[in-house]
């Protein structure tokens, strides 16, 4: 939970926000969750609200548990509807073959920064997070650029 120094580790922050969500003191904690797809390499995967969090002991150490719900953070798409931003999130197994395919760079200019899952027919225009021939790899200036455009 702390340092020696005593100062809160990053489990202990978490814990903290936790309880004082839980004891109505504030709003839950935002909190980015990436996913590990290979070595190296960590996508952004969708923002959580942290809602609890427990301790366990184990044999030999104390293991932080922590309940996250997914947030409900809404976009309004070109009809004026709202999606859940979570419902565009992309399958690992997906993420993995285009990683594949696409030789981990970007499909424009080949490069191997900064790279973002971009979905070539827009999800907002009906596209599917589902399947890899929907999904490419573009540096985060072509995809910023391209935003719910098909080309």
């Amino acid at each position: 939970m702390t340092y020696p120094s005593g100062k809160l580790t990053q489990n202990g922050l978490f814990y903290n926000a936790a309880v004082k969500y839980k004891s109505g003191e504030t709003e839950p904690e935002l909190v980015k969750v990436y996913e590990k797809i290979r070595f190296g390499i960590w996508v952004y995967n969708v923002l959580f609200k942290l809602i609890d969090a427990l301790q366990e002991k184990t044999v030999d150490r104390k293991v932080f548990k922590f309940r996250l719900e997914i947030t409900e953070d809404v976009k309004a798409t070109n009809h004026g509807e709202k999606e859940l931003e979570f419902n565009r999130l992309i399958p690992t197994s997906v993420k993995l073959e285009v990683w594949k395919r696409d030789k981990g760079k970007c499909v424009k200019f080949g490069s191997k920064k900064n790279l973002h899952f971009d979905h070539i027919i827009p999800y907002s225009k009906g596209g599917t997070s589902l399947i890899a021939e929907n999904i490419q790899l573009l540096y985060a200036k072509h995809y910023i650029a391209k935003k719910d455009k098909i080309e």
